[in-house]
């Protein structure tokens, strides 16, 4: 899976790695839902961390499209919530 942190660059997560991410991103959905700030800065924190260190940079000159994109660590916690829910059309 082919994950973008916006104004980073993209990394390649597979196996244990993906599965961490798919846990961690689900509770990282619940802190945002509760809108508890410090638990969602720790929690996202920990997402970007997990895909930074456990994910292989893809190199910038190649072009793939990004399975999943994560907004730049100096997102708040109201723009995650914007971000996150769905708005109906």
């Amino acid at each position: 899976m082919i994950v973008r942190i916006l104004g980073e660059g993209q990394f390649d997560l597979e196996g244990e790695a993906l599965a961490a991410l798919k846990v961690a991103d689900a509770h990282l959905l619940e802190v945002v839902a509760q809108a508890d700030e410090e638990a969602f800065r720790r929690s996202f924190r920990d997402v970007l961390d997990l895909v930074r260190g456990r994910g292989k940079p893809v190199p910038t000159q190649r072009l793939v499209e990004s399975d999943l994109v994560l907004p730049s660590s100096d997102t708040s916690l109201d723009e995650a919530r914007s971000m996150f829910t769905e708005h109906p059309a």
